[in-house]
């Protein structure tokens, strides 16, 4: 596996120097995109919010507001949106996607699929604008990366106002979750012990196979034969591989699952439940 250069780490740098020219250099100032684009992560300054005039940034939506899962070797493309406004119109926008505790200590990062954003006017002050991102799970990501990222964003404005965020939106990137159950024997008589069995596990980006997730809480439900409801009857937590064990008087038929409530790296998970007649 390989990180892509152009999406590998995003500096501090580069989002503070993205708009952050002075006033008698603004008329000759590429757009934000550009100036992102072409500025040394090895400058070694730090990121910091920062903004000249009345340009501002809202707003701000990945994925439509969904964590981006992704897994074993899926590769997605997502929006990222944002309100832009300024007193003078909007001019040029941008957003860099990275991960990591400050911006210029980040791991890794990812580019827009375009030069610029697309920005929809919608008055004469205000604009949406929109930006595409294409990741592929077991080229550009290490399983490390799961978890939070940031959003850095930029305005400008006509007036050669800007504005730059490097934490204008924090939001998830998971590693896909998959869970199955097994009761068992079936049928069974009332009174005696059933065994539910079954495995929580979790793409692994760098070996492109799903692994089991361990040592995680994961609740066995049961849903009552005509009923559309589960209730929780207990939680356990997943061994050292992933495999799940447990055992339940026999009372009625019914349907036994388990349920995952996810963490910041895997998402929530439910398995289908598993009929048991109950004679």
């Amino acid at each position: 596996m390989r990180i892509r250069a152009s999406v590998a780490v995003v500096t501090g740098a580069l989002a503070l120097t993205a708009l952050a020219v002075p006033a008698a250099q603004a008329a000759d100032a590429p757009g934000v995109g550009a100036l992102a684009r072409s500025v040394s992560p090895s400058a070694g300054k730090s990121a910091a919010d920062e903004s000249y005039g009345d340009t501002k940034i809202s707003n701000v939506v990945v994925n439509g507001g969904k964590a981006v899962v992704l897994g074993t070797t899926t590769k997605k493309t997502f929006t990222v949106t944002f309100t832009a406004s300024d007193n003078s119109g909007i001019a040029d926008a941008y957003a860099i996607l990275w991960h990591g505790s400050t911006m210029d200590k980040s791991d890794n990062g990812v580019l827009p699929n375009e030069d610029s954003a697309t920005c929809t006017k919608v008055n004469a002050t205000t604009s949406n604008c929109k930006l595409t991102y294409t990741v592929k799970a077991n080229y550009d990501l290490l399983n490390a990366h799961a978890g939070t990222w940031k959003v850095w964003a930029g305005a400008q404005g006509k007036d050669e106002d800007y504005v730059l965020k490097d934490n204008a939106k924090s939001f998830s990137v998971q590693r896909a979750s998959q869970l199955t159950v097994n009761a068992a024997p079936e049928p069974v008589k009332k009174g005696k012990t059933i065994t539910v069995t079954g495995k929580l596990s979790r793409a692994n980006w760098e070996t492109e196979k799903y692994a089991g997730y361990t040592v995680q809480p994961v609740k066995l439900q049961f849903r009552k034969k005509g009923s559309n409801t589960y209730t929780t009857v207990k939680t356990i937590k997943s061994d050292s591989k992933g495999n799940l064990k447990t055992t339940v008087k026999a009372s009625t038929s019914g349907y036994y699952r388990y349920s995952f409530a996810g963490t910041s790296t895997t998402p929530a998970v439910n398995a289908a439940g598993d009929y048991i007649q109950v004679k």
